[in-house]
This record gives C-alpha cells, structure tokens and sequence, in this order.
C-alpha cells in the first residue's frame, strides 16, 4: 500500500482532473473548514455552503501557494468575511448556536446547568469582544494556529495577533470574573 500523498500533491493532482485525489482533498479539508467557518458564520447550514464554495475556488484556482494551510484558510477567511458582510447588508445576522449544543455532558441537573450557565456567559462575553479579538481568539485556541499563521491569515503584523490574543484574554477572564 503507498503511502499518502501530502496535501500539496492532493491539490496537484485534483487541479489535474484525479478525482480520487479531489475526494481524498475533500475529505481532508471540508471537516476543518466547516469547523472554521462555523466560528465566522454562526450557521451550519451557511457553513455547508462556505466550505463548498471555498473547495470549489481553491480546486480551481491556479495559485501554487507557499503554505497550503495558511493559504486555504486565508482564502476561507476572506470568502467568510465576504458572506457576513453581504449579509450584514441584508440585515440576516444569524445568532450563535445554543448553549445545549456548545456544553460538554455532564452528570446530574445541577452540575448541566451550572455549566449551561458558564458556557452561556463565555459566549455573551466572546460575543462582546471586538471582531479582530474574536478572529485572534479563535484560530489560536479553535484552530491551534500559530500567531505568525494568524497573522498571515489575517494579514496582519504578529505583533497585532499578539495585543489582540493578550486583550481578548484579558477580557474574557475580566467578564467572567465579574459573572461570578
């Protein structure tokens, strides 16, 4: 059995009409942009559409990145940023997803509840940062991405990845300690 091929060989060959290597490329990639776009977009359903789309375009698209990682992922990035823009103009925000489907199980009432309230209050205090914080946060501990991924993701300076982790951090923990 060979080995398998690396992700930069996946996307070669797809580009180049294999469409095994377009469905393994799929399958190693739509799960993590789901989750991606998820904390961009809010709605599963939206996400679907994202993670299609953003297979779709990166499939297509002639560039011979770098860094597959980031570049997909910065290509995510902006297709999402696009479709809460365009659908800020229409006045659709979506919310964020429930709390039930956010909190880990737990045993007894008490001890759901009382972690159902926890997650509740991270969320609203999540939902009140600043949007770049809110990005920051979430490919650092969401997606495990370095703060030099970030800023390349972001395209920023890693100096302004690192103020808005430190912030958003600091935030968060100043919200919750008064929750408490």
């Amino acid at each position: 059995m060979s080995e398998p091929s690396p992700p930069d060989s996946l996307l070669a060959a797809a580009r180049q009409g294999d469409d095994l290597a377009a469905a393994a490329f799929d399958r190693t990639w739509r799960p993590r942009l789901l989750r991606f776009a998820l904390g961009y977009l809010r709605d599963p359903h939206d996400c679907e559409d994202a993670a299609q789309s953003i297979l779709t375009r990166v499939l297509t698209d002639r560039t011979d990145p770098d860094n597959l990682e980031t570049w997909i992922l910065r290509v995510a990035r902006n297709h999402c940023l696009n479709l809460r823009r365009s659908r800020q103009r229409r006045r659709d925000a979506g919310t964020l997803p429930p709390a039930s489907a956010v909190a880990g199980t737990a045993t007894g009432f008490l001890t759901r509840l009382v972690q159902g309230e926890r997650v509740e209050a991270l969320e609203r205090a999540f939902a009140s940062l600043p949007d770049g914080e809110q990005e920051a946060l979430r490919l650092r501990y969401g997606e495990g991405l370095s703060r030099g991924e970030i800023a390349a993701i972001a395209e920023v300076p890693e100096s302004t990845v690192k103020s808005r982790l430190f912030e958003g951090l600091r935030k968060l923990r100043e919200t919750l300690d008064r929750a408490d």
